[in-house]
């Protein structure tokens, strides 16, 4: 039961327009669409992201053009978290669209906004929850390693990054002042396809990293980048997996 509430609980909705008359359309409209709950609203891109983290929104209903921090780049921002909420662009402009479904966003809907189109992209932005929802059930959440004379088990949550070695791949385990690291017997490639691409990314064919280890890119010259990790290691990029790994900062 408690399964079935949450699949049909309305999604926590969080709507962001510099136009006040846009806010109040937006929100009027929401309040006759029972899969939405609006839980706040921002005016700029910097407070929808202070609002975002704290209000956990499971949508966003996103204005492109705002001042100073625009709707991309909210979305991007969104697209580095673990956990990012569904983006439904509301703007009055047509021709940023690619880049807005480059940023993965569910729908993308003109103003003015009418309730049919609105509903419809909603209907998608829960089918997408659903998808999301199955997806992580598929991955794994825990990892037992042999160590000594026993087995461990080491919540997935807490590996950081993965390295290959032969048949093996060595877990990195735990905060840089206390880290640990344990050996599984499988490849590389086996249990990237267990693990949740929402959480890791793979950066070189040797290398699995946990997104949140990754403070940021870096261009070495020639066409080579590496990845910065929070404790201030530096691992360079397969130009294979290269694309894949900026598109976390949407370029």
């Amino acid at each position: 039961m408690a399964d079935s509430e949450t699949q049909e609980a309305p999604l926590r909705t969080l709507i962001v327009d510099d136009e006040p008359l846009a806010v109040e359309r937006v929100q009027v409209i929401c309040a006759e669409i029972p899969a939405v709950r609006v839980v706040g609203t921002a005016s700029d891109g910097a407070a929808a992201l202070r609002l975002a983290e704290k209000l956990n929104p499971d949508l966003v209903l996103l204005d492109m053009t705002m001042p100073e921090l625009d709707g991309l780049g909210v979305a991007r921002s969104f697209a580095t978290q673990d956990q990012p909420p569904v983006v439904i662009f509301v703007t009055a402009h047509d021709h940023f669209a690619v880049e807005a479904f480059d940023l993965d966003a569910v729908d993308y809907v003109l103003k003015p906004v009418s309730a049919d189109r609105l509903e419809r992209a909603i209907e998608r932005a829960v089918a997408r929850r659903g998808q999301r929802r199955q997806r992580a059930s598929r991955y794994l959440d825990e990892l037992w390693v042999p160590h000594r004379s026993e087995l461990l088990r080491i919540a997935v949550s807490e590996v950081h990054q993965i390295d290959a070695e032969r048949d093996y791949v060595r877990l990195h385990v735990g905060a840089t002042d206390a880290a640990r690291s344990y050996l599984l017997l499988q490849t590389i490639a086996g249990l990237e396809e267990r693990l949740d691409p929402d959480q890791f990314i793979r950066i070189h064919r040797s290398t699995i990293l946990r997104r949140d280890n990754i403070r940021g890119l870096r261009h070495d010259g020639l066409g080579v980048w590496s990845a910065e990790l929070v404790n201030g290691e530096a691992l360079r990029i397969g130009r294979t997996y290269l694309a894949r790994v900026k598109g976390m900062a949407g370029r």
